[in-house]
């Protein structure tokens, strides 16, 4: 396309937009050299409705600063001789996706990484959105001196590639649910990646599903080893409850409809029925349900994507899933380096 046809359909395009009252949109779309592109862009722009709650908003920015940092420090500890032979000159790289149908989770980590040396990005896409149906879609444009673009290559497409593939998993588990027509909530679990728990969780977040408790501290959970120790499932949730009080809930993992009638009758918030079939599962809630009709009832153990469908229940209020962080796939992210910007 010749540049003077080129600069009017950006500048109509552009006009159209700023009449929508999309203002934010334009920086996004000043990056893209691709009339194609460009309408694929504004296409996904109008589709766009205003999110109620944005969980970008949770995110503590010191502690996402914080973690930047540590990718940044591990993966360059000292020295980075391949800096030598790019400089500081300034270059445009572009975000590609190539995972079709996956959800876009970890921007603000992304954006984070590449913050810290100097770096800025612009999103086509946000934390949520279903990137593209194309082989290689356009994800973001990242901007900076080359060598410090490089820096934070790796560190930040590691981040979003795994709490992409997190949040596709997610949003897959959910979309069960609702066509499901069940009640209650998937959640995911404590069992994340060390020093990454904060990502991951986000990523479930982004998915739609419940992050469940956050650490040891947000809720009490009792399972075997604990009941084992203290002697008696009614011992153990009888001595947690003299120091958390009020304030927090107290779950209790139960391997057999005895042992939830137990911990419902000591005073439990919520009983997990660990590792039920199903039929089982289905029998054991309705009767804890019947006699404890504000117990809520976790299903966990043995539960996949395949099978999710088959835990439903009317009496069972979550489902827990470790697959939503373990073994999880990560969505093929990379970042390709363009011409330099004049």
């Amino acid at each position: 396309m010749p540049p003077a046809a080129w600069g009017q359909r950006r500048s109509i395009l552009m006009l159209c937009l700023l009449n929508v009252g999309e203002l934010v949109v334009v920086r996004r779309l000043c990056c893209i050299h691709n009339a194609m592109q460009i309408a694929i862009c504004a296409q996904h722009i109008f589709r766009m409705t205003p999110s109620k709650h944005i969980p970008a908003h949770s995110l503590p920015p010191h502690a996402v600063a914080q973690l930047a940092k540590a990718w940044l420090a591990e993966d360059t500890p000292n020295f980075d001789p391949a800096g030598v032979c790019v400089g500081s000159r300034e270059v445009e790289a572009r975000l590609l996706c190539k995972s079709p149908h996956s959800i876009l989770a970890g921007s603000p980590f992304f954006t984070a990484v590449f913050q810290e040396v100097g770096c800025t990005v612009d999103w086509i896409y946000q934390d949520g959105d279903e990137i593209g149906t194309g082989a290689v879609i356009l994800t973001a444009v990242v901007r900076g001196p080359a060598r410090c673009l490089l820096l934070g290559e790796r560190p930040a497409l590691n981040c979003l590639a795994r709490a992409s593939g997190i949040a596709t998993r997610c949003s897959r588990l959910h979309k069960i649910a609702e066509a499901g027509g069940w009640h209650g909530e998937v959640a995911g679990t404590r069992k994340t990646t060390p020093g990454f728990r904060l990502v991951e969780k986000y990523a479930m977040l982004v998915g739609a599903v419940s992050m469940h408790r956050q650490d040891l501290s947000g809720m009490v959970m009792l399972k075997d080893n604990h009941v084992w120790a203290s002697g008696s499932i009614t011992e153990a949730v009888k001595a947690t409850r003299s120091v958390c009080g009020f304030s927090s809930k107290i779950e209790v993992e139960c391997r057999s409809t005895e042992e939830a009638m137990e911990a419902a009758t000591a005073g439990a918030d919520i009983v997990m029925l660990d590792n039920f079939q199903p039929q089982v599962l289905h029998l054991a809630a309705g009767a804890l349900k019947q006699k404890f009709p504000d117990l809520l009832i976790e299903a966990s153990g043995g539960v996949t994507p395949e099978n999710l469908i088959d835990y439903f229940s009317p009496c069972v209020d979550i489902i827990s899933l470790g697959c939503i962080t373990q073994g999880c796939p990560v969505v093929d992210f990379s970042l390709k380096v363009q011409e330099p910007v004049s």
